[in-house]
C-alpha cells in the first residue's frame, strides 16, 4: 500500500501550508501593525489575520459542486497555485491594502486544500488504513504550525525582523506542492469511474495499490455510483457444498450456488429465516424505532446500532469468508478470462452496438464498461433462458457463477470483511409472468464456524449438521447502480447496464441531497462541524500565551535574553509541539478502536479540563497552584483534542456521502466549519469582556457535554468498512427509521 500511503502524504501538503500560514500570521502581524501604525486601527488589524477566512468561506461554497464536475486533482492543483500567487504578493505588498488583497488569495487556497484533501484521501485510501492516512492533515497542519513558528522565531532574533519574508517564505513549498500536484498526484479512481474512465481509474487504483488486479475494487466502485435503491436486507448460511446439498436436507429451490474462479471450488448459500445475525437483529431494532419513540425507551440512533453491528460480531480469528471459506475469491479475474473477455467483447463489439466507441482507443475497450456489459448469449437454466453478465467487470459474474433453482452468484472480496456479489433471479409470480431482476449483495460474515453452533440455526427443511464448516453471512441487496429497466425493455436480454459517462453527462442530481441517507449523513456531518468549532479550541488557543506566561515560562525566557515578541511565538512553537506525538497515537488508534470510539474516550477529558480552568478562574487557589492547574489543562486538552475532536469530523464528512454527491456535501460540512470558526473567532473578545475567561471556559465545557451526547447518540463506527457501503447503510438505515416513526 506505499502507492496510496504517498499519495496520502503529499497530498497533505496543502494541510502544512494552512498551518504554515496560520502560524506566520500569528507572528508577523505583530511587525505588520507597527509598521502600518495600526495599533490605533484593530479593525484593519483583524481583516488582515480574517482574510484568509474569509476567503476559504467564500470559495468552498462552490468548491464541492466545481469538484464533482471537474475532478479533485484540478483543485488540488489550483490551490497550490493560489498558495504560491499569495506568497508573492505578501512578499511585493506596498501597503495595507495589498496585503489584504494577498490574504483574500491565500484564503482561497487554504479554503480549497482544507476542503478537498480529506475526501482525496478518502477516495484513494485502502479501506482498512483509511483512518490512519486522513489523519494525516491533522498532522500536517500541526507540523506546518510548528516549523512556521520556528522560522518565525528565528527572524524575531534579528536586528530587523521582515514580515514580508516570513510571510513570503509561503511561496517555496507552495512549489513543491505544486509540482507533486501535477506531476505524482493521480485522479481520484472514484471521480474518474463516476465520468466513466475506467481505464484510468483501473491504472490509478494499480498504482496505488501496487498489484495488477484490482478487479474486485473498480466493480465496487462502479456500485458505489448508485445507493439506496429497493435495498433489503437478508441472511445467508455459506458452507460447501457437499456438505448443504446432500446432508438429509430438504431440496429447496432458493438456495444459491457460488463458484470459485479455479474448478471444483464451490459452495451453496441458503437463506435464513428469522434475522438470528447482528445486523438482522439491529435493522429488526430500526423497524421497531417508532413504537420505542412513543414510549420513551429509545436514547441512541438505530444507525448506530446497525453500524455497530458490523464490528460487534467479527469472527475471532481475523479475516473474512476470503480467508475461510472462499480463499480464492479475491479476484474472479484469472488472466486467462481476462484474455478470453477481452477476445470475445471485441468479436461481439464488432458484430453490433458500434456507437459505443472507447475513450481511450481499442486496447481499454475491455476496461471501459462500454455498454452493452450484458451479453445477448444466453444461457439454458433449467429451460429457463436467463441472460449471462459479459464484458470487463461484469464478464467475470457470468464466467465465475453458477444458475441454481433460477439464481446465479458472483462474489469478490473488496476489504474490511465484505464480499461483494451479484445474482440474476427468475422465477414464476402469481399470475403466472415471470419476475426477477439484477441484484448486486454487499456480504458480510458475522458467524463463527459451524462446530460452534452446530444446529442453533435452523436451514430451510432442515437444520445444518452439527460440526459442519459453515458461516453466516448478513446482506444487503440492492438494485445494481447502472441497471437500465429501459434497457432491458428495449433488448430484451436480461439485465442491461449503462455506461457511466451516459449518466454522468446528466449533470450534478441536487435531488440527491434529499435522500434520506444523505440528509441524515449531512445531518451528522453539519452537527460535528458546529460542535467542534464551538468546543473551545479557538479560546483555549487564544489563551494559553497567558497561562504559560502565568505559570513562569515567560519569565524564565525572558531570563534567557529573550524579548517579549519572541518569547511569546516560542510558547506558541512549544504548544504546537504537543500535539504532534497526540496526533501520532491517533493515528495508529483510528483504524483500530475507530472514530467513534475515539471521540466518546477523548471528549469527557475535554469537559474535565475545562472544568477545571473555569474552577481555577473562580477560586482563590493561589498563584502557583493556579498557573500549575492551568498549564497542566491547556496540555491535556490540547493532546486530546487533536487526537479526537480535531481531525475526526472532516475524516467522518469525507466517508459518508455518496460518491455522486460526496464534492458537494463536503463542501457543505466545511462552509459549517468556516462560518463557525469566524464566529467564534470575533465572539471571544466579546465574551471574554461580557463574562469572563471562567464563563467562556463553562460554554465551551457545556459544548462539548452537549457534543458528548450528540457523538453517542448519532455518529456511527465507520472503520474498516468501504465508502460505498457506508452510505448504502445511512440509506437503508435512514429510510427504515423514517417508514418505522411514520
Amino acid at each position: 500500500m506505499s502507492g496510496a500511503v504517498l499519495v496520502a502524504i503529499a497530498a497533505s501538503i496543502g494541510n502544512l501550508l494552512q498551518g504554515w500560514d496560520n502560524a506566520t500570521i500569528a507572528g508577523a502581524v505583530l511587525y505588520i501593525k507597527k509598521e502600518f501604525n495600526l495599533e490605533s486601527q484593530p479593525l484593519i488589524e483583524g481583516l488582515i489575520v480574517a482574510m484568509s477566512l474569509i476567503g476559504a468561506t467564500f470559495i468552498t461554497t462552490f468548491s464541492g459542486a466545481v469538484a464533482d464536475s471537474v475532478g479533485r486533482r484540478p483543485l488540488l492543483i489550483a490551490s497550490a497555485v493560489l498558495y504560491f500567487i499569495s506568497g508573492l504578493v505578501m512578499v511585493w505588498a506596498p501597503n495595507v491594502y495589498v496585503l489584504l488583497l494577498a490574504r483574500l488569495i491565500d484564503g482561497f487556497g487554504i479554503g480549497l486544500a482544507v476542503t478537498l484533501v480529506p475526501l482525496y484521501i478518502s477516495e484513494t485510501a485502502p479501506t482498512d488504513i483509511r483512518g490512519l492516512l486522513n489523519t494525516l492533515p491533522q498532522f500536517s497542519g500541526s507540523g506546518g504550525m510548528f516549523l512556521s513558528y520556528c522560522m518565525v522565531f528565528a527572524m524575531s532574533l534579528m536586528p530587523q525582523p521582515d514580515w514580508r519574508i516570513m510571510l513570503g517564505v509561503l511561496s517555496i513549498p507552495s512549489l513543491i506542492y505544486f509540482a507533486l500536484t501535477v506531476f505524482y498526484l493521480p485522479e481520484s479512481p472514484r471521480w474518474l469511474v463516476s465520468k466513466g474512465r475506467m481505464a484510468e481509474a483501473k491504472r490509478v487504483l494499480q498504482r496505488l495499490r501496487g498489484r495488477e488486479d484490482v478487479s474486485g475494487e473498480m466493480a465496487l466502485l462502479v456500485e458505489g455510483l448508485g445507493v439506496g435503491k429497493d435495498t433489503h436486507f437478508e441472511e445467508y448460511i455459506i458452507g460447501p457444498d457437499d456438505e448443504l446439498a446432500d446432508e438429509g436436507l430438504a431440496p429447496d429451490p432458493e438456495k444459491i450456488k457460488l463458484y470459485g474462479p479455479e474448478e471444483g471450488l464451490s459452495w451453496v448459500a441458503r437463506p435464513v429465516r428469522g434475522g438470528q445475525s447482528a445486523l438482522g437483529s439491529a435493522l429488526g431494532l430500526m423497524s421497531r424505532h417508532g413504537s420505542m419513540v412513543s414510549q420513551g425507551k429509545s436514547i441512541v440512533d438505530p444507525l448506530v446500532t446497525l453500524f455497530g453491528s458490523v464490528h460487534e460480531k467479527m469472527p475471532e480469528v481475523m479475516g473474512s469468508m476470503r480467508s475461510t471459506l472462499f480463499p480464492n475469491f479475491g479476484s474472479m479475474f484469472s488472466v486467462a478470462e481476462q484474455q478470453q473477455a477481452k477476445a470475445d467483447w471485441d468479436n461481439e463489439s464488432h458484430r453490433d452496438d458500434e456507437d459505443y466507441a472507447s475513450d481511450h482507443g481499442a486496447d481499454d475497450i475491455e476496461d471501459n464498461l462500454n455498454s452493452p456489459l450484458i451479453s445477448r448469449q444466453a444461457t439454458s437454466v433449467e429451460g429457463k433462458e436467463i441472460a449471462v453478465p459479459h464484458g470487463s467487470i461484469m464478464g467475470a459474474v457470468g464466467r465465475s457463477s453458477s444458475m441454481q433453482g433460477g439464481e446465479s452468484v458472483s462474489s469478490m472480496g473488496i476489504g474490511g470483511g465484505w464480499q461483494l456479489a451479484w445474482k440474476w433471479t427468475e422465477r414464476e409470480g402469481a399470475d403466472g409472468q415471470k419476475e426477477g431482476g439484477f441484484q448486486r449483495i454487499y456480504l458480510h460474515e458475522e458467524g463463527v464456524q459451524g462446530d460452534r453452533r452446530g444446529s442453533i440455526l435452523s436451514m430451510p427443511g432442515g437444520d445444518v449438521p452439527p460440526g459442519s464448516e459453515y458461516i453466516q453471512a448478513a446482506a444487503l441487496v440492492s438494485q445494481p447502480a447502472l441497471y437500465s429497466k429501459d434497457l432491458v425493455e428495449q433488448q430484451l436480454a436480461g439485465p442491461a447496464m449503462v455506461h457511466p459517462s451516459e449518466a454522468a453527462t446528466k449533470g450534478p442530481k441536487w435531488a440527491e441531497l434529499f435522500e434520506p441517507g444523505v440528509k441524515h449523513a449531512l445531518f451528522v456531518g453539519i452537527g460535528l462541524q458546529i460542535l467542534q468549532q464551538f468546543a473551545g479550541i479557538n479560546g483555549v488557543l487564544y489563551y494559553t500565551p497567558q497561562i504559560l506566561e502565568q505559570a513562569g515560562v515567560g519569565i524564565l525566557l525572558s531570563n534567557l535574553g529573550l524579548s517579549s515578541l519572541s518569547a511569546s511565538i516560542l510558547i506558541s512553537a512549544l504548544t504546537t509541539l504537543l500535539m504532534l506525538p497526540s496526533i501520532g497515537i491517533a493515528m495508529r488508534l483510528m483504524d483500530m478502536s475507530g472514530r467513534r470510539f475515539l471521540l466518546l474516550s477523548t471528549i469527557p477529558v475535554l469537559i474535565v479540563a475545562l472544568a477545571i480552568l473555569v474552577l481555577v478562574n473562580i477560586l482563590d487557589v493561589g498563584t502557583m497552584v493556579h498557573a500549575a492547574l492551568s498549564t497542566i489543562s491547556v496540555i491535556v486538552y490540547f493532546c486530546f483534542f487533536v487526537m479526537g475532536f480535531g481531525p475526526i469530523p472532516n475524516i467522518l464528512c469525507a466517508e459518508i456521502f455518496p460518491t455522486s454527491v460526496r464534492g458537494i456535501c463536503i463542501a457543505i460540512c466545511a462552509l459549517t466549519f468556516w462560518i463557525g470558526d469566524i464566529i467564534v473567532t470575533y465572539t471571544l473578545p466579546v465574551m471574554l469582556n461580557a463574562i469572563g475567561l471562567a464563563g467562556v471556559f463553562g460554554i465551551y465545557a457545556l459544548v462539548c457535554i452537549l457534543s458528548l451526547v450528540f457523538v453517542y447518540m448519532k455518529v456511527p463506527e465507520t472503520k474498516g468498512m468501504p465508502l460505498e457501503v457506508i452510505t448504502e447503510f445511512f440509506s437503508v438505515g435512514a429510510k427504515q427509521g423514517k417508514e418505522a416513526t411514520d
